[in-house]
């Protein structure tokens, strides 16, 4: 059954791992908590970046390549064609780095957790992200800001803090209907968001879940759609 769009309501769309995996690119989920071989710790913290910022870019560097050969999927499809329907009426909020949703025609994404083809200075020196393309697999190669500091990924790291939170935030106290599109429901802030947009004032937002298997938080979704997003996100939608 259509989810109906009234003309006047808005959408909280949260895309996670899931939704990039039907795409063919590697989620921790699906490999044991590991990125192509990689412990987290090794790779995507601020630690690892202080320990050995080679790494880190060939890591980065490895993921930019893979991400160069993927497409989007039919749910990255269905969702630019909702944000050509209803505007911005629709937050597009995505956990993932990759720029999948961007090639499928949406315009307003919300990168929570930064974006793989993006950099910037390690220093915070006031210089903003730029778009970034380059591989960088040997230290020697790394760039530097005008400041001196090395450049690293814009990406937020385990023990950062997401991007945007704020306007998250606002998004999901607006939302009357809200969807959460293949994320585990285990990784914080994301997983909390269901719950923010159903304690919001006045009437809690219509929350639903669409995943092939229900996510951990599965308890706090109205309804659980069960189903690759390039099967559900398709026909979930019915905007008036």
């Amino acid at each position: 059954m259509r989810i109906p769009v009234a003309r006047f309501d808005r959408v909280f769309v949260l895309t996670g791992a899931g939704i990039s995996a039907e795409s063919g690119l590697a989620t921790f989920r699906d490999s044991g908590g590991l990125w192509e071989k990689h412990r987290v710790e090794d790779v995507a913290t601020p630690g690892a970046w202080r320990r050995d910022p080679e790494l880190v870019w060939r890591f980065y560097s490895e993921r930019r390549a893979q991400a160069h050969r993927s497409e989007p999927n039919a749910g990255h499809l269905a969702l630019a064609r909702l944000e050509e329907s209803i505007g911005d009426r629709l937050f597009l909020c995505t956990q993932n780095v990759d720029p999948l949703h961007e090639r499928a025609g949406s315009r307003r994404v919300h990168h929570m957790h930064g974006e793989l083809f993006a950099s910037r200075c390690e220093r915070e020196c006031g210089h903003p992200p730029f778009a970034d393309e380059g591989l960088y697999p040997s230290a020697a190669e790394i760039p530097r800001c005008g400041c001196g500091g090395r450049i690293r990924p814009h990406i937020c790291w385990f023990g950062e803090i997401p991007f945007g939170m704020d306007e998250i935030g606002r998004a999901l106290s607006g939302c009357d209907i809200f969807v959460t599109v293949g994320s585990s429901g285990s990784v914080y802030p994301a997983a909390g968001f269901v719950q923010a947009a159903r304690l919001r004032g006045g009437d809690p937002a219509r929350t639903v879940y669409v995943g092939p298997e229900p996510p951990e938080n599965a308890e706090a979704f109205d309804e659980i759609r069960l189903g690759r997003a390039g099967d559900v996100l398709p026909e979930l939608f019915l905007p008036e």
